[in-house]
């Protein structure tokens, strides 16, 4: 080991020599050896570099675009096709009714009773159909008047207490808690 510092030495000497007689101290110029700065890229070599990490990112940035509007494309479409078939299902059950009218139509020997039985059938049909679409008949007879579910058409002398829906002119109808038709109701007048 000695013998390598030696050697070392020995092989920087005349360099040393040189910076020496040059005005330098034999440690400056050893200091100096040590601090010399590696070497820089350059410039261009840094631009090029640069440029191909831009390059990089815009196509990145590209690509993200592209995706982001083909997701929001596809998405419009979904949404244009859940409103063009959202009555599928209730108009799939409706035809079973309109079956069963049109075979009641379709029989002219019928008497009342048959008449009456097949008509009562379709209105269960109807009334499933409801159930399962989930559209709910409002039928207030006796109750408190509500201005959100019902539509008063008259104010009528009557036994039960003031604002109580006295009769239903026409039963309404609600999709989730929505209301799609008012009840139109006659409601009992304030004792005087």
């Amino acid at each position: 080991m000695q013998d390598e510092q030696n050697t070392q030495s020995a092989a920087d000497a005349p360099e040393l020599e040189a910076k020496v007689g040059a005005g330098e101290t034999a440690t400056e110029a050893t200091d100096a050896a040590q601090d010399a700065p590696e070497v820089m890229p350059s410039l261009e070599e840094l631009l090029k570099a640069a440029e191909l990490k831009a390059a990089e990112h815009h196509d990145a940035w590209l690509r993200a675009k592209a995706e982001t509007e083909n997701v929001r494309r596809r998405a419009q479409e979904d949404i244009a096709k859940a409103h063009k078939f959202a009555s599928e299902k209730f108009a799939s059950e409706l035809l079973a009714v309109k079956d069963s009218l049109e075979a009641a139509l379709a029989n002219e020997a019928q008497t009342v009773e048959t008449l009456k039985a097949g008509v009562e059938l379709t209105l269960k049909q109807l009334a499933a159909a409801f159930e399962k679409s989930a559209i709910v008949e409002i039928n207030p007879v006796g109750e408190k008047f509500d201005p959100h579910k019902h539509q008063a058409i008259a104010m009528v002398d009557a036994e039960q207490e003031a604002n109580t829906v006295v009769s239903v002119l026409q039963k309404g109808y609600a999709l989730h808690e929505r209301i799609l038709r008012p009840a139109l109701v006659t409601v009992a007048k304030p004792k005087a």
